[in-house]
């Protein structure tokens, strides 16, 4: 992505809405550098005038006025650091919120493709450069050209030879600071990649560090993590080189013009077409000509860095959402829960299908079992009625309206899922049981509480449902987890529900308990449920055996077993075991 199109979009994004305040911080900067530049005017006025004639009431005028100067310069310039860098601030906590707020747009597939820690990079470091274009960055680029600029004519004003001298070597720092961004940017554009992997790696060691000790793997996250950190390290002194030369040129070019000025103003001083006050009065300004200069190049420096962030933030915000009301116009209102499939076919990548030419009716209030070898597309036939995913070719409809061309949300209202591996947050059983339903009565959520069996294990706990459960629900077994995903679900009170081994983690006693709110759960809802367990499907309205992405098989449990087919070998294959 170009510097051009990426300082347009911020400037139309971020600047532009805040012209207001970034002017008034531009009037602000100027105040400050103005009333700076009173003390290098005012000692040419000392030495060349007050001190010679000795007049005391003249003494005390500059003290005053240079004083009042000071005082000026101080309270501007913690009113410009007050007012832009509280916005800047602002600015992040916004532009995180709606960079997270994007990402929830985004399909299951872009989540699949990329690590949960790099997102959490992309929402949290990426967005932090725009304090440099809202912040005291961009206003003090802009108000240290203007102190330059004045700072020059008047040093053209004192003596032109010495400035014109002096502007050569400054030219040269400017060529070599501008080819030094041009180096650093896709450095800094690198950086933001590195680090979102390396924090991305590093969420998964601490999500799965149970796996990492039960396997003595910890040797190798270490490697791993090293390896990462090795990376970020050498990107890191590419850049540094780039900024050191930038520094070291600065010094080595301003040193050599300062002696340069020695010399010369020693000379015209000797040769008396140069007052004292002349000289000290120039090289103060000198200052405040090269002072801004060399602070724009680490502005410069800290301007390209902010924009190699909101490169990778612009990328993500113009990715397309999953919900796009122009490709989804349709609003279900009352849904009955008809879900066909006509033809479907599917591929995550593109010339390798996974399933072929599905076509099969859900009817509403209906269960279709989904079983078969793991791999063999199984919970993808549940993606799909889930909207997760979408057809590559065929249809998959909802009351005869085709899902693709459905407004997500207004579908996913009615939806509900307890996955094998389901999620639960950090906090309290009642938390958790309330997540799709934050404003239900405490009666509705009792009611799926004890229809999911989640008051039997409850009960036994000091604090009850207010008992924190730790990351992913740690502190509990997989059937008590299992269980607060069903109460989830029976508070949602969904139309359709998918259930991926919703059985898979329990133990006998959890199993029997789980059985009876499925059934209730599942009761006049159109159910998707994908089992290894076979006996936990055996009153499903249909079976569908799915063999390499083909329906090889389809009935309810007695008509296949009867057939002696593939459910059968799989049915007496699991007895037996």
């Amino acid at each position: 992505m170009s510097k051009k199109v990426s300082f347009a979009w911020a400037f139309k994004e971020f600047i532009w809405p805040r012209r207001n305040i970034l002017l008034v911080g531009l009037v602000l900067i100027v105040i400050r550098s103005l009333s700076g530049l009173v003390l290098p005017y005012e000692s040419k006025t000392l030495l060349d005038e007050v001190v010679p004639s000795g007049n005391q009431s003249d003494l005390y005028a500059i003290i005053g006025f240079v004083s009042a100067a000071i005082l000026i310069q101080a309270v501007s310039s913690f009113a410009l650091t007050r007012l832009l860098s509280v916005e800047a601030q602002h600015l992040i906590s916004l532009l995180r919120a709606k960079v997270q707020k994007k990402l929830l747009t985004l399909p299951i597939s872009f989540f699949d493709n990329n690590k949960s820690g790099a997102l959490v990079s992309r929402v949290m470091s990426d967005v932090e450069g725009v304090r440099n274009l809202v912040g005291t960055g961009l206003v003090q680029l802009v108000g240290g050209s203007i102190t330059a600029i004045v700072a020059l004519v008047l040093l053209i004003k004192i003596n032109a030879m010495m400035t014109l001298f002096v502007l050569l070597p400054v030219a040269v720092f400017a060529v070599v600071a501008l080819k030094a961004f041009g180096y650093i940017r896709p450095i800094f554009r690198e950086r933001g990649k590195i680090n979102a992997e390396v924090t991305g790696r590093l969420t998964e060691t601490l999500n799965g560090v149970r796996v990492i000790k039960g396997f003595n793997a910890e040797a190798q996250e270490n490697r791993s993590f090293e390896d990462g950190v090795e990376r970020l390290y050498l990107n890191v002194k590419k850049s540094l080189t780039a900024t050191a030369l930038m520094t070291s040129s600065s010094t080595f070019l301003l040193g050599l013009a300062s002696a340069g000025i020695m010399g010369i103003g020693g000379y015209f001083m000797m040769n008396n077409t140069m007052t004292t006050g002349e000289f000290i009065s120039f090289t103060l300004f000198l200052g405040f000509m090269i002072a801004p200069i060399v602070q724009m190049s680490n502005i410069g420096s800290q301007l390209t860095e902010a924009l190699a962030g909101l490169d990778r933030t612009q990328e993500l915000m113009n990715m397309t959402e999953e919900d796009n009301p122009e490709e989804r116009p349709n609003v279900l209102e009352d849904i009955q829960g008809n879900i066909v499939f006509d033809n479907v076919s599917f591929s995550y990548e593109e010339s390798k299908e996974v399933l072929h030419n599905i076509s099969f009716e859900a009817k509403a209030g209906s269960v279709t079992a989904l079983v078969g070898s793991s791999g063999s597309g199984k919970s993808t036939i549940a993606g799909l009625a889930a909207t997760f995913l979408n057809p590559v070719a065929g249809t998959v409809k909802m009351d005869e309206v085709d899902l693709s061309k459905v407004n997500l949300s207004s579908f996913r209202r009615n939806l509900g899922v307890v996955l094998q591996d389901d999620f639960l947050y950090e906090g309290t059983i009642r938390e958790n049981v309330l997540f799709p339903r934050p404003d239900a009565t405490e009666a509705q959520l009792l009611a799926a509480v004890e229809g999911a069996y989640v008051n039997e294990f409850t009960d036994r706990f000091e604090d009850g449902l207010d008992t924190v459960i730790g990351e992913r629900g740690v502190k509990l077994s997989g059937g008590q987890r299992q269980r607060i995903s069903i109460a989830r679900a029976l508070l949602a009170n969904p139309k359709i529900i998918i259930l991926d081994e919703a059985t898979s983690n329990l133990d006998t006693e959890s199993e029997s308990f789980i059985q009876k709110s499925l059934n209730m759960l599942m009761k006049d809802r159109t159910t998707f449920v994908i089992a290894h367990r076979l006996s936990t499907i055996q009153q499903a309205d249909q079976i569908l055996v799915i063999e390499d992405g083909h329906i090889v098989e389809r009935g309810k449990h007695d008509e296949l077993l009867a057939k002696k087919g593939r459910y059968h070998d799989l049915y007496t294959y699991q007895s037996r075991i």
